[in-house]
């Protein structure tokens, strides 16, 4: 099982050493989130501290933010640009055409924010990341807390199994905007642009993990080598 470990983060490092390629001197950059993000969060950070790198990020949560700020990263905000040149994140499932899973580790409201707006959205991940469908990982969808046992709901109503993430201690995961998330499972999506519209039109739902038509490419590690998919 180690080794399984070691491959899998020995793939999401080539991924992220990939995108690093993409990052231009001078660039505005979204900085994603989840264990393949963070890989090239320190790659980015390292080319800033030892090289010089010139650059502005903004980032999708307050770990990813304090990572980047620890290398000497510095930031802005969407106060002060209103778009980024590249986003570089991570994804729970790739299908074709792109279309995306994200919001495992529970940031995929920002990670929404930053990837619309950005001129370029490159996904990482290692191979296993790849399916046909999506659905089997269980999808997130981040409630206002008030309304978690209407949309609960009407998540059955559409064939969902909807679970309240928790954190390992039992209590209530909460996002950094202070709402809960529905972890929905049981469910493959034939067609993610029809189930993402249906969430959108839920009241309560504040976001959910269906990344569609967002990503420009997708930078994906296996045993062979990095395979740069688009659309």
């Amino acid at each position: 099982m180690s080794s399984q470990v070691d491959e899998q983060t020995r793939l999401k490092q080539e991924a992220a050493e990939k995108a690093l390629e993409l990052v231009e001197p001078g660039m505005t950059v979204g900085l994603g989130s989840g264990s393949t993000a963070t890989l090239w969060i320190k790659l980015l950070g390292e080319k800033v501290r030892d090289q010089g790198l010139k650059i502005r990020a903004i980032a999708s949560s307050d770990d990813s933010e304090k990572l980047g700020r620890s290398y000497g990263i510095p930031f802005t905000s969407f106060e002060e640009t209103k778009s980024l040149d590249l986003t570089v994140d991570g994804a729970d499932e790739v299908a074709p055409g792109l279309a995306l899973i994200k919001g495992g580790g529970g940031k995929l409201l920002r990670e929404k924010i930053v990837a619309s707006a950005s001129r370029k959205f490159v996904v990482v991940a290692d191979g296993s990341k790849q399916v046909e469908r999506l659905g089997k990982f269980p999808l997130p969808v981040e409630v206002i807390r008030m309304a978690e046992p209407l949309v609960n709901e009407a998540l059955r109503e559409l064939g969902f199994t909807p679970k309240v993430r928790t954190n390992k201690d039992g209590s209530e995961y909460i996002t950094d905007e202070g709402n809960l998330i529905l972890d929905c499972s049981g469910l493959l999506l034939d067609n993610p642009q029809a189930m993402a519209a249906t969430l959108d039109s839920i009241v309560g739902v504040v976001e959910h993990g269906l990344f569609l038509g967002m990503a420009s490419k997708a930078l994906i590690a296996e045993a062979g080598g990095v395979v740069e998919r688009t659309k």
